[in-house]
């Protein structure tokens, strides 16, 4: 759910749920202010368990989420180099299959690049991948005619193997892309945090201070939050993973190629 909403929406669900929650505690002590003699041990007993959970839930959630970005962005450098090993090589196999080829790779790395900017599984993303596979076909079938032009030819063989690697890497990457945090744990975030800022908020509201306490508090497990939320959308938001590794080897397909084919 949270996934599918734009990052202006999403702040603004998690800042209602925090503050909302925040509030319902404040109005809850003043509901309860007669009994809280006797609630007030058990309800700082409480409230201190559920901050000591919620940190953890917090904690381990950030840690997925980290742990997928750092995926993401390896998975972007190891794509990059493919595709500049693949380039490479490609200069080096017999004509026209040369030309052939290399005339693709700008094509296809300007796609791996779209890729960057577009929503993991939309509609513009499959689009996108739909058409690197046909660009993917055309090149394995040029590695094929290469390969049985010249079958002994080591620099063919070597290029069949890079290019392989390059749509391997390109599997890796789509995958990394969607691998995100499950549902579950954001849904059990947002819902522990806003339980355990609510009854903070109580706790501190019936001792009769503690406002800034908790406004500090709710800040801080909304930060949290969003910067959880922000990594796991690898594609918008604040924290995004950059593309400079393919950028720089679109850029060296500009120039001439450096080798000629046999």
């Amino acid at each position: 759910m949270f996934f599918s909403l734009p990052s202006w929406a999403l702040a603004l669900i998690i800042v209602a749920v925090i503050g909302g929650a925040s509030l319902a505690g404040a109005l809850a002590a003043r509901y309860l202010h007669k009994h809280m003699d006797t609630l007030r041990e058990p309800i700082g007993v409480l409230q201190g368990a559920l901050l000591g959970v919620v940190g953890l839930i917090l904690a381990f959630g950030l840690s997925l989420a980290v742990g997928r970005y750092e995926a993401r962005r390896a998975a972007v450098v190891d794509e990059a180099n493919a595709i500049g090993t693949a380039y490479l090589r490609a200069q080096l196999i017999g004509e026209p299959e040369r030309s052939r080829s290399l005339e693709l790779f700008p094509q296809y790395t300007d796609l791996t690049l779209r890729i960057a900017k577009e929503i993991p599984g939309s509609d513009a993303q499959k689009g996108t991948t739909a058409k690197e596979s046909v660009l993917q076909r055309r090149l394995w079938r040029l590695a094929g005619m290469a390969i049985a032009a010249a079958p002994q030819a080591s620099a063919d063989r070597l290029y069949v193997d890079s290019l392989n690697d390059m749509f391997d890497q390109q599997t890796a990457r789509a995958s990394a892309l969607n691998n995100r945090v499950p549902g579950a744990v954001l849904d059990l975030e947002v819902i522990a945090a806003a339980l355990a800022i609510g009854v903070l908020a109580l706790y501190l509201s019936a001792l009769g201070r503690g406002l800034v306490t908790v406004v500090a508090a709710a800040a801080l497990v909304t930060l949290l939050l969003l910067v959880t939320f922000d990594l796991d959308r690898p594609t918008r938001g604040l924290i995004k993973i950059p593309a400079t590794p393919l950028q720089s080897v679109r850029a060296s397909m500009i120039l001439p190629p450096a080798a000629g084919g046999h």
